[in-house]
């Protein structure tokens, strides 16, 4: 990570404050009435979705009803509970927008997500040690965790996170890594199981049984739907938050270097913590505008359709203070990714040979 004094720190700070303060002046009718079109748009497409899938029968017709019930999902997931949860339209003290109430579609409850990601990631975003979303426990991508020889794996892995994606972030709770190691039990923590089994029995009834059953003639197509859907779901999703934490640029950060940081820093290590990928308005608007991850590591509290319009400020304040903005295209971003994931599969050696190559 660059370093600045303090001083650079006190004036990079005064900047993105001053970009924050503007945004939180001018919230108003233009925001509500956004996110409410997209809410409109979510529930249209469940409704299409729904609909259709029984008459998937025709071909055509099942790959339409599943990928629209995709695309709901993923806007649920991603433009609406991800940004909603993070307060970013508590102001207009709508109930069912409201950041401490709100339930979205997915097996992790909104609870566990509130506690695991708005506090311990956005807290401690890539500090190796405290950020645990960093690898999802089942990753090696940085050299600060010694290899082992499941790390060959895992490529394998992987893919399984991102097939199974909202069962992986529904378990991350869970904290495998301290049950292995014995510094916590299974006891401590069976709240969050049994509050994990009833959100994911839930989910799991909803789609697997209960939609099924409502169309019986056809169930087995409908139940492939479901699948097809929470798959499409699952894929992105995966996709869209590996590209915005782990490509070839994001830093990672030590619990020494961190201690006791100002606000300066916690802002210093977001921004070069983080990744955006280029695109058209509907790649930004599925991905939940994580396309930005820059910006919204900056201000996870801000609308964040306000992103576009503030990465050219963000922008110009890495050029002020000689601060690397990660961007690219998606591909490009999605590769190195990938290479990430390889490469630290790998002995440390191994790694280094692979990096030159």
């Amino acid at each position: 990570m660059i370093k600045l004094d303090e001083q650079q720190l006190n004036e990079l700070q005064k900047d993105l404050d001053a970009v924050r303060d503007e945004v939180l002046a001018d919230l108003g009718e233009r925001d509500a009435r956004y996110i409410r079109r997209v809410v409109r748009l979510h529930r249209a497409l469940e409704v299409g979705g729904r609909v259709m899938m029984p008459f998937g029968f025709i071909p055509p017709v099942f790959v339409a009803a599943t990928a629209t019930l995709g695309v709901a999902k993923i806007l649920e997931n991603m433009e609406i509970g991800h940004n909603v949860m993070h307060g970013q339209y508590d102001w207009m003290n709508d109930p069912t927008l409201n950041s401490r109430t709100y339930e979205w579609d997915t097996v992790c409850t909104s609870e566990s997500w509130r506690r695991t990601h708005n506090y311990e990631h956005h807290t401690y975003t890539n500090i190796i040690g405290k950020d645990r979303d960093y690898g999802y426990a089942v990753l090696r991508l940085s050299d600060d965790e010694p290899w082992k020889p499941w790390h060959t794996l895992q490529f394998l892995n992987y893919i399984l996170l991102t097939v199974f994606f909202q069962w992986g972030v529904g378990l991350h709770e869970l904290e495998t890594e301290k049950l292995r190691r014995g510094e916590i039990s299974w006891r401590d923590k069976l709240p969050f199981l049994k509050d994990f089994a009833r959100k994911g029995g839930r989910q799991a009834f909803k789609d697997y049984v209960f939609f099924p059953l409502l169309t019986l003639p056809v169930a087995p197509i409908v139940l492939a739907g479901n699948v097809g859907a929470n798959l499409i779901r699952n894929v992105w999703s995966s996709t869209v938050i590996f590209c915005g934490h782990f490509t070839q640029d994001a830093e990672t950060f030590s619990e020494i270097e961190c201690e006791g940081e100002s606000k300066g820093h916690w802002y210093l290590r977001q921004l070069t913590g983080s990744s955006n990928f280029t695109g058209g308005r509907w790649l930004h608007i599925l991905s939940g505008h994580l396309s930005y991850q820059v910006e919204h590591h900056v201000f996870p509290d801000l609308p964040a359709h306000r992103y576009p319009e503030l990465s050219e400020r963000v922008q110009e304040i890495c050029r002020k203070h000689g601060i690397h903005y990660n961007t690219g295209t998606f591909r490009d971003q999605y590769q190195t990714v990938l290479k990430r994931v390889l490469r630290y599969s790998l002995p440390e050696r191994a790694s280094r040979l692979l990096l030159k190559a």
